[in-house]
């Protein structure tokens, strides 16, 4: 049986695997154990160039997700517009935005206390 710790590594590899494959720009993960009274365990947060491109990251998150860990999101909202998307697995929050939303509402700032950890892409 794996751990919790496990269990939230292997959605976030998972996660992480979605959003690239439909090629979403500037993935971050901020932790945010370390911080209190936080709604969950970390962030995942990338941009989409439209609103189709966020559309097809969240549809990609979802099957990924569900194929590899038989997982679905808890709560997803930001469909009607795909500006910026939330999908709440719980422990980890993905936030999906549209780039010029993203630098509008700067969410890693707002959690500067917390390890911010960006990936580098391969395309």
């Amino acid at each position: 049986m794996s751990t919790k710790k496990e269990q939230i590594d292997q959605l976030i590899i998972h996660i992480i695997q979605g959003i690239e494959d439909i090629k979403g720009n500037d993935i971050e993960i901020i932790d945010l154990r370390e911080i209190e009274n936080t709604v969950c365990d970390y962030f995942i947060v990338c941009s989409g160039n439209s609103n189709t491109q966020v559309d097809a990251i969240e549809s990609s998150v979802r099957k990924v997700v569900s194929k590899a860990l038989q997982d679905k999101p808890w709560h997803v909202e930001g469909l009607e517009n795909s500006q910026w998307v939330l999908m709440d697995y719980v422990d980890v929050v993905v936030h999906i935005f549209q780039k010029q939303i993203r630098e509008y509402y700067d969410i890693e700032s707002l959690w500067g206390d917390a390890k911010i950890t960006s990936i580098e892409s391969n395309y």
